[in-house]
């Protein structure tokens, strides 16, 4: 339980950096310079361009997943992040961007609250999140149980589960209606290698490219299937799935946008998401439903694009984490945590800058 307090916190150091940019952004005309130059502004939907989508509102992390992956491409005058928080992160994360160019890159921040099509019309599952009561009591209600027991749910139960940011990937093809071919990452992600060649590989006329989780001896990460997050006692469950089934990795997708607007995936996410009955039927997170929507539309890539686990076990191999071109710190034990592993934390920190001012004066330091 402990543990899970601490994965669900926000350090100090990191709350600090986030109200003394959002301060900067207030008093500073150069943190609010418009982002990217006006000039630039036509290359936010130029296909020619290598686009990649970061939806967060962790300012450091969202640093650390920008700044390894240009650093790690050989073109990064190509490199087009889309970086989208939410309202209250919005005006810090702009500073900082504006504040630490990635030149050459071109770095566009947007708050959900400037997204016109994000309405609770278009997106039932936002209002089902946040008002549903049973998912509140979920959430919120006592929780009388085995010490252990209770533990051992409460990960599941983490309010990022019921944040808008965690859902929107599912948006992707009407959030940025004039792109057809994107890299969305996670926040705990970290770039070793250029990931140009993902544009090059061909998805058969799949939406999703992804790395499968059923095809190694790792039982934390690795040896997924579809039983692993379903409840197949229940016969919804039961008749419309594979308990067998491979599961495959939200952190690094490839996504055929242009593929995508042509299937129901969206409309298949929002029937199984609004089911009243959904807490009984899987773990709760935005994978299952995934799992179910983008059933049929996953091409599998090469799993040395994405590395697993590194937030879950301190046994990672790290011959293997230096070979991977995208590791991914999920789980509980982020690096930017005390309870981060050790040995794994400077795979990360690598890429934070410790000079920074307002890094330094928020007591962030590399331990």
């Amino acid at each position: 339980m402990n543990k899970h307090f601490t994965a669900s916190s926000i350090p100090k150091g990191i709350h600090c950096l986030s109200l003394r940019l959002t301060d900067e952004y207030s008093s500073n005309a150069h943190a609010r310079r418009q982002l990217p130059a006006p000039e630039l502004l036509p290359l936010l939907s130029d296909n020619s361009y290598h686009h990649f989508i970061l939806s967060t509102d962790n300012i450091l992390a969202a640093s650390v997943v920008v700044t390894s992956t240009v650093a790690s491409s050989l073109r990064p005058e190509k490199i087009v992040f889309h970086v989208i928080t939410d309202k209250k992160t919005y005006a810090g994360m702009h500073s900082w961007f504006a504040l630490n160019p990635v030149s050459p890159a071109i770095i566009e921040v947007k708050g959900v609250h400037q997204f016109e099509w994000l309405t609770r019309e278009n997106v039932p599952v936002l209002e089902a999140v946040e008002s549903h009561n049973s998912i509140r009591n979920y959430y919120h209600g006592n929780h009388v149980a085995a010490p252990r027991m209770f533990a051992s749910k409460l990960q599941a139960r983490s309010p990022k589960y019921i944040s808008l940011l965690n859902h929107l990937r599912i948006y992707l093809p009407e959030l940025f209606p004039n792109l057809d071919k994107v890299v969305f990452l996670d926040d705990d992600v970290v770039i070793q290698r250029d990931l140009s060649p993902l544009w090059d590989i061909d998805l058969k006329g799949k939406v999703n490219g992804a790395v499968e989780t059923c095809r190694g001896e790792d039982e934390w990460v690795m040896s997924k299937r579809f039983k692993n997050y379903f409840n197949f006692s229940h016969p919804l469950i039961a008749n419309n799935l594979d308990s067998e089934e491979c599961a495959w990795a939200y952190g690094m997708n490839v996504f055929d946008l242009h593929a995508w607007r042509k299937t129901s995936i969206r409309e298949t996410y929002h029937s199984w998401q609004n089911l009243k009955s959904n807490l009984t039927m899987w773990k709760l997170g935005t994978l299952p439903p995934a799992l179910i929507a983008f059933k049929g539309h996953v091409h599998a890539i090469d799993p040395e694009w994405h590395m697993l686990g590194l937030g879950y076990q301190n046994k990672t191999d790290i011959e293997s984490v230096k070979r991977a071109a995208v590791i991914h710190y999920n789980g509980q034990s982020k690096p930017w945590l005390p309870i981060g592993f050790e040995h794994l934390r400077p795979f990360w920190t690598k890429y934070v800058n410790y000079s920074n001012d307002f890094v330094r004066n928020c007591h962030i330091m590399e331990t």
